[in-house]
């Protein structure tokens, strides 16, 4: 069974929660962020996103990054932007897109736990990724990136968070610029505490990353770095827990920049073999598992994966399994979809229009739409102890940065 632990949070003030939230640091780049950020002296992408506020030629893994976020997160606390809880509580977070919610709990999660396995990961980390959440953590002192986690529903646990919804008054409440609606609570009744805490080592035997498993492996390594200076504080890192059954996992979709040497008509034909290939008039969102989507030659193609050309084991069976046994491999020549600067990855919070621009520009020469994976085949996945293909899952909508922060000293 798993440990969670409440916390006292580095948090705004009320009138400054809008203006500090901030989209996640790992989704936009420098100059997205630079943008996002202008006239804004709130933001929290001034300490997520450091860089954005030295020279454009400055390295952004470069120790003056990590430096500036440190100096931005003081100067936040000393203009009483933000300020440390009083005592360790819990949080519940709800978000609220296109009419659909989920709620989740803020909480520290345990190291132990995650180097137990009974924090579940579906995925391999990057070491150049985890060395900046390592820097930034130990450089700042804090943990500004929250992982999120999920967790088979138990209905007791959505007894407790649903009543304190209701009976109490959120802290924060209010709708982003793209019109995601944000509320928190704030639970620091000791009884209440405690229940959750209990209903947790007792009802949860696991729970499994959704999204940031940088974040949680540099959290580890930052404990393992810091010794017995760490205090306590890096025992445990920034989480929100969320049931399964309030979940949606996107689309993942992937464009490539060439077709291997290969014209259109010999890629159509050699595709032909593993696939039903159809040419349609519209842009395809597949329905079905182990449908595809295929933009060329400003053509929309839908395959569907033929009898026998894949495996039903839980790796296998995925579509990102099948199309980079069937497609990217063989036919594409990518090897590793983590490495191979010829592919890239758009969410699918972005839309199939993302896909048709990248290839109408010249930029990319194919991209494929994919159904999204499901979080019963994540679960399943991270049980068996295998690791998804590399960018296989896309959770929406995604937490804010800024308004709950881990201290580690």
């Amino acid at each position: 069974m798993i440990s969670i632990t409440p916390f006292k949070a580095l948090r705004p003030q009320a009138q400054f929660a809008k203006k500090v939230a901030s989209r996640p640091y790992d989704v936009l780049n420098s100059k997205e962020a630079k943008i996002e950020a202008q006239g804004n002296p709130q933001s929290f992408l001034h300490i997520t996103k450091s860089e954005i506020d030295l020279p454009e030629d400055t390295d952004m893994h470069s120790l003056p990054v990590y430096e500036k976020a440190k100096e931005n997160l003081t100067a936040f606390i000393n203009r009483d932007i933000l300020f440390r809880e009083n005592k360790d509580c819990y949080y519940i977070y709800q978000l609220i897109m296109n009419g659909r919610s989920q709620t989740g709990l803020v909480c520290g999660s345990s190291v132990n736990d995650y180097e137990k396995d009974l924090i579940k990961k579906h995925e391999f980390t990057r070491p150049e990724k985890e060395q900046d959440r390592i820097n930034h953590i130990i450089t700042t002192g804090a943990q500004t990136g929250n992982v999120f986690l999920a967790y088979k529903n138990v209905a007791e646990v959505d007894e407790v968070i649903n009543k304190w919804k209701t009976e109490k008054a959120p802290v924060y409440d209010f709708i982003a610029d793209d019109e995601i609606q944000h509320s928190i609570w704030i639970v620091n009744d000791d009884k209440v505490i405690k229940q959750i805490s209990t209903l947790f080592k007792t009802k949860v035997p696991a729970t499994y990353i959704a999204d940031g498993h940088h974040r949680a492996a540099s959290a580890a390594k930052v404990r393992k770095a810091l010794g017995e200076n760490a205090h306590n504080g890096a025992d445990i890192f920034l989480t929100t827990l969320f049931p399964s059954d309030q979940l949606a996992i996107l689309d993942y979709n992937r464009v490539v920049k060439d077709l291997n040497g290969l014209s259109a008509e010999e890629l159509l034909e050699k595709l032909s073999e593993k696939f039903t290939v159809e040419k349609v008039n519209k842009s395809v969102s597949p329905a079905n598992l182990h449908e595809f989507g295929m933009y060329l030659g400003n053509h929309w193609y839908k395959l569907i994966s033929k009898e026998g050309t894949y495996t039903n084991d839980p790796i296998g069976v995925l579509d990102v399994t099948i199309l980079q046994n069937n497609i990217l491999d063989p036919l594409l020549g990518i090897k590793d979809q983590r490495t191979d600067k010829r592919i890239d990855f758009v969410g699918g919070i972005r839309g199939l229009g993302e896909l048709e621009k990248r290839v109408k520009s010249g930029e990319m020469a194919i991209a494929f739409s994919l159904h999204p994976v499901t979080i019963q085949q994540l679960f399943d996945i991270a049980d068996s102890g295998n690791v998804m293909p590399p960018k296989s899952t896309w959770f929406e909508p995604k937490l804010r940065d800024g308004l709950l922060t881990h201290l580690i000293n």
